[in-house]
């Protein structure tokens, strides 16, 4: 009977990816917590710079094994520098978000395709 595991350079980059998942969740909630502001009546304020804060170290944690990933988490950080209402920054927020979580799982499904190696278990 085979089974499989992944070798040491795909567990360090799983570990990497399952990271930048737990921080996109944390600036998921961030981006929810200012739209419920935000249908309240109040104006979107610090919140860019609170993102900035959070995502600004994801970025350096990605740029080495996963770019376009951390390309992604850049381009987010941008949304709040551009002109426009709160409510078009808002959706692209979300977008990015959604679109970033997206490439992370995509890439988890790549690490475990290139990165597996078959283990045997010696029969009984």
């Amino acid at each position: 009977m085979a089974s499989t595991k992944l070798d040491g350079a795909g567990a360090q980059k799983m570990k990497t990816l399952e990271e930048a998942l737990m921080s996109m969740s944390q600036i998921h909630s961030m981006v929810e917590r200012t739209a419920m502001e935000m249908k309240a009546g109040k104006p979107m304020g610090v919140f860019p710079m609170q993102l900035k804060r959070t995502a600004t170290p994801l970025v350096g944690q990605l740029k080495g094994q996963f770019g376009m990933i951390a390309d992604q988490v850049s381009a987010m950080l941008l949304i709040g520098g551009r002109g426009g209402g709160d409510q078009v920054k808002l959706r692209s927020y979300r977008e990015a978000v959604a679109n970033i979580r997206q490439l992370i799982d995509f890439a988890q499904k790549k690490v475990k395709v290139e990165h597996a190696v078959d283990i045997s278990l010696a029969p009984e």
